[in-house]
């Protein structure tokens, strides 16, 4: 039976963060090893905080946890094939550390809602066995958090949305000798919080839980002190915003450039698997998300790694330019879905999502770009043009190529750190964004509202062939400038 700690009371649960590693080109085993495991994209303490995934309408911009380290007490974290310890964490909550923090600035609290138990019962099926709080309406869930062919694999972890709510959940399948079970016992622990910007911080807990809950069956108390300890104290309204921001924190995270509805602590790695998986179709999926449009990836299980793919997605729509697509739809993160999503989707303008499912592609109703594997797809004509490379985008490609191997050589040779491939790809997108609506805007307030030529080329785009893009571009973000750009096609 595992018993709490007396030693202290549980006030700060946090991941142990992993001895950051020294940064490499990986191999392409390497590759494939850190696509399969969670353990392997890690959210990075170096990073830009800020950029990223778009959180809850309202929420302030680029805040995190800053904690206070003791550098004589390094810290050593086990994965999923491990429980090592370190000084400073609870041995009773394996991945969760207890300690003081010292904040500096505005500290995000934690918003834990709710947390759940999921199994596969080889009669019901997919069911809740357990949650807190008890009358938390969870329909749906035992679905989100064990994706549609989990049982082929041997753990994952998902990111789902749940109305208003964003969660994260460890899946792990077991082998068991039990006719009852037929061989196999699979469970999934997951939590939900009205951000999603901090769920990253509980994942080797969840890690350690769902093994914890395979091994010892409804042993649920370490889960039940994380809720007393975590749970959200919500405004009388029930909309899960975060409004205890300071003005004056508020106002200092803005003029770092970053985007108001971005923010998160981004997953170390994911960013370059992400160039290394698309390679030039990047170009292709940054026009989709730019113009606002309904992106739908398919990857069979695991599915963590295609969550990220969504993230990253998003991280390709990022503006810091006050007042641009105030009045649009926001690029929201469905992260993963099922069948059971195909209502839910039907109103959405725009959003990023990933499944399981095949039959998705049949619902060509529901997405504007269907993504399989390195296939980049739309089934509608008029956005067909969208999908062919012209000579700007290579050269946005290939410049984005350089300054990668610009700062590995960097990171490599000068043991540069204080940079880092997440951050080189969240800002080159950002600034080439920003080129582009700062020359609208600046057109658009002249006495002469015409798009030229020169201002297309000093925009980093292509007069002919991103033509099709910019007149899109302006009708969905309400622009006001007239194009004169002679098309070949028309004379």
């Amino acid at each position: 039976m595992v018993e709490q700690s007396d030693r202290a009371p549980l006030l700060d649960w946090e991941e142990v963060p992993p001895p950051e590693p020294v940064p490499t080109v990986p191999s392409s085993q390497e590759e494939n090893e850190l696509q399969s495991s969670p353990s392997n994209c890690r959210p990075a303490d170096n990073s830009i905080h800020g950029a990223g995934w778009s959180t809850s309408p309202g929420a302030p911009a680029g805040v995190a946890a800053v904690t206070s380290r003791d550098s004589s007490s390094p810290s050593k974290q086990g994965g999923l094939g491990g429980d090592a310890e370190s000084p400073g964490q609870d041995s009773t909550f394996p991945g969760l550390s207890v300690k003081d923090r010292t904040v500096r600035g505005w500290e995000e609290k934690d918003q834990i809602i709710a947390v759940f138990v999921v199994t596969f019962d080889t009669r019901s099926g997919n069911m809740v066995e357990w949650c807190l709080p008890q009358d938390m309406n969870l329909d749906g869930v035992e679905f989100k958090s064990m994706a549609s062919g989990s049982h082929r694999i041997a753990s994952d972890f998902i990111y789902f949305r749940k109305g208003s709510y964003f969660g994260l959940a460890c899946f792990a399948n077991m082998p068991v000798e039990s006719e009852l079970e037929r061989g196999a016992r699979m469970k999934s622990v997951g939590i939900l919080s009205p951000s999603y910007t901090l769920l990253y911080r509980y994942m080797h807990f969840l890690e350690n839980q769902v093994r914890h809950q395979l091994q010892c069956p409804g042993q649920y108390s370490p889960l039940e002190a994380f809720y007393e300890d975590k749970k959200a104290i919500l405004p009388p309204g029930g909309n899960g915003l975060v409004t205890s921001c300071p003005t004056s924190a508020l106002t200092t995270m803005v003029n770092r450039c970053m985007h108001p509805e971005m923010k998160i602590t981004h997953p170390a790695g994911c960013m370059s698997q992400f160039i290394r998986f698309f390679g030039e179709q990047i170009m292709v999926l940054w026009k989709f998300a730019l113009l606002r449009k309904r992106i739908l990836i398919f990857s069979p299980p695991p599915v963590g790694v295609v969550c990220y793919r969504v993230y990253c997605c998003c991280c390709l729509a990022n503006v810091s330019i006050p007042g641009i697509g105030g009045s649009m739809p926001e690029l929201r993160p469905f992260f993963y879905i099922n069948v059971a999503d195909i209502t839910a989707l039907e109103t959405e303008l725009s959003y990023v999502a990933c499944t399981t499912e095949k039959i998705f592609e049949e619902k060509k109703e529901l997405y504007d770009l269907y993504i399989d594997n390195q296939n980049v797809r739309t089934h509608r004509e008029s956005l067909q043009p969208l999908l062919r490379l012209n000579s700007a985008d290579k050269e946005k490609y290939r410049k984005l190529s350089e300054q990668r191997q610009l700062l590995l050589y960097s990171q490599e040779v000068d043991g540069d750190c204080g940079a880092n491939e997440e951050d080189l790809f969240i800002l080159f997108f950002m600034e080439q964004n920003n080129r582009i609506f700062q020359t609208l805007s600046e057109v658009a307030g002249s006495s002469d509202p015409t798009l030229t030529t020169e201002h297309v080329r000093a925009m980093g785009l292509d007069p002919q062939g991103d033509r099709g893009f910019l007149v899109d571009l302006l009708e969905v973000y309400g622009i006001d400038v007239m194009l004169v750009i002679d098309n070949p096609c028309c004379p």
